[in-house]
């Protein structure tokens, strides 16, 4: 296993359209499936306000969330992980949001009326490297 840099893993991220989503409900850990993109050192994903995460950064604001995406072949038992912490809060400036709202379709039928921006302040990644017989 290798360390990737800060910016690889952003690259890595921004490769996949899904991740994971995990914060604390009820003060215990929560993980959601999301599609999301990479916009400079912000994850952006829609959410509805009803929704758990989203009512929780409504009721506290900013909220410490953890955000993970991969990829590995298991035949060839190589990939990668990438893990990034940081404040998650809804994006209000109605500029962005609807910038985001049209980049980011959301892959449920319910409706995703808000749009919530994930600070890329701890990144980590590794990358497995296939074991040579």
């Amino acid at each position: 296993m290798r360390a990737l840099s800060r910016d690889r893993c952003l690259a890595l991220l921004a490769s996949v359209p899904v991740g994971r989503v995990v914060f604390s409900l009820r003060a215990l850990p929560a993980i959601r499936p999301v599609n999301h993109l990479v916009d400079g050192n912000t994850i952006v994903i829609r959410s509805n306000l009803g929704g758990a995460l989203a009512s929780t950064a409504t009721q506290i604001g900013p909220l410490v969330v953890a955000y993970e995406a991969d990829t590995f072949d298991l035949a060839g038992h190589t990939g990668w992980t990438v893990v990034v912490t940081g404040a998650a809060r809804l994006i209000l400036d109605g500029e962005r949001q609807a910038r985001y709202e049209r980049l980011l379709q959301p892959w449920t039928d319910e409706p995703m009326n808000c749009v919530i921006g994930i600070d890329c302040d701890l990144v980590t990644g590794y990358e497995l490297v296939g074991v040579v017989a």
